[in-house]
């Protein structure tokens, strides 16, 4: 960890090199009040810089803590947090574009978490985009995964969904701050006891397209994991006031009999059949399962940070770390000083690791 003035210096275009070290970083930034100066921002893009959905995802860090930011403006490659005095309250953030909601979201609720009060989010843009998770994913998995943390006081819902290129989608996160996070311990996966999920389409895409896709990706789960495994995956045509253009997804997800969710989604490119999307999905939570991991490898990059604040030790068991893994992890141990263990669990299993770490034990101060 390099420091200026006090400050943590980040080379953004370490590992993943994307857009995941800037939210990682400054919601960091945010909750321990250290100033973070970020260079090489998406330097291998192949439009480095600051792209607007960023540009708002930080912006709304720095509006959550009152924040000194530098650097602020679309194709810029470095930037400076100055963070001040974190605040509660309602905050917006509208990319103007189909930039994902849900990326703005990972960097915006740990500081929503440790504000002094409630907090409501209302982020405008994609829901449903093709290289970032689906709402749906943060509602049906990542949620209920945040919970184990003792996290009992987040509500994200979908006010509008949006699709690429339009974008127009809204989605409300509330958000209640807590004290300090508990330690989790996912080492035992279970067995498969069912699975469930949620196929949609909207606009033009007719309602046969979310059958489509829900009849294709029960079969194929079902032909790997038996009969006996229930599947029920909700379809639904999405009326024209929770819409905003055209577009189709599915997510898939595996529940365990030891309370683990693996999930599995895809969206639809409209050039291509319904069944495609079905088998991306499938075939993704059928992946996700075979390793024996109580995660898959989508929720396993977003539960680093909050491992890292946590007070205790916590295990998860997963897949290979991705390398968006890798890269959060690398940001947490920047800014905390924690060190993560990442070990292969059996050395005659490939595809089975363990990544523990003795969280900080970051406590909320301002919380009233």
């Amino acid at each position: 960890m390099a420091a200026r003035r006090g400050m943590v210096e980040l080379d953004g275009s370490m590992l993943e090199g994307g857009g995941q070290i800037l939210r990682n970083a400054t919601a960091f930034a945010h909750v321990l009040g250290q100033a973070v100066h970020i260079t090489n921002i998406r330097a291998g893009r192949d439009r480095p810089g600051l792209r607007p959905q960023h540009l708002k995802g930080i912006s709304l860090v720095a509006e959550m803590c009152q924040g000194r930011l530098k650097g602020d403006r679309v194709q810029s490659k470095e930037i400076e947090l100055h963070p001040g005095e974190r605040i509660g309250g309602a905050f917006t953030a509208d990319t103007q574009t189909a930039g994902s909601t849900c990326l703005i979201l990972q960097a915006a609720l740990p500081c929503a978490l440790f504000s002094p009060c409630d907090t409501v989010l209302t982020l405008r843009g994609g829901t449903n985009a093709q290289m970032a998770p689906q709402v749906d994913y943060h509602t049906m998995v990542f949620e209920p995964a945040l919970s184990r943390f003792g996290v009992s006081s987040v509500n994200i819902t979908v006010q509008r969904r949006g699709f690429f290129p339009r974008g127009g989608g809204c989605v409300l996160a509330q958000c209640a701050p807590v004290k300090q996070l508990n330690a989790i311990q996912l080492v035992d996966r279970g067995e498969v006891k069912r699975v469930y999920g949620r196929s949609f389409s909207a606009g033009k895409l007719p309602r046969k397209v979310a059958e489509a896709m829900t009849e294709a990706a029960a079969a194929i789960v079902r032909s790997k994991l038996g009969a006996e495994v229930p599947i029920e995956i909700d379809t639904v045509h999405e009326p024209p006031r929770s819409a905003t253009g055209t577009g189709a997804g599915i997510i898939v997800i595996a529940e365990t009999t030891t309370g683990c969710l693996l999930a599995g989604s895809a969206v639809l490119n409209q050039r291509q059949r319904g069944e495609h999307a079905a088998k991306i999905a499938a075939d993704m939570l059928l992946e996700n399962l075979d390793h024996g991991g109580c995660v898959d490898e989508y929720l396993m990059d977003q539960l680093i940070i909050y491992m890292a604040l946590a007070k205790g030790k916590s295990t998860v068991r997963c897949g290979p770390p991705s390398l968006h893994t890798k890269t959060a992890i690398w940001v947490a141990e920047q800014l905390t000083g924690v060190k993560f263990n990442v070990r292969q669990v059996d050395k005659d299993n490939d595809k089975l690791f363990e990544i523990e770490v003795e969280g900080m034990g970051h406590t909320n101060v301002t919380e009233a």
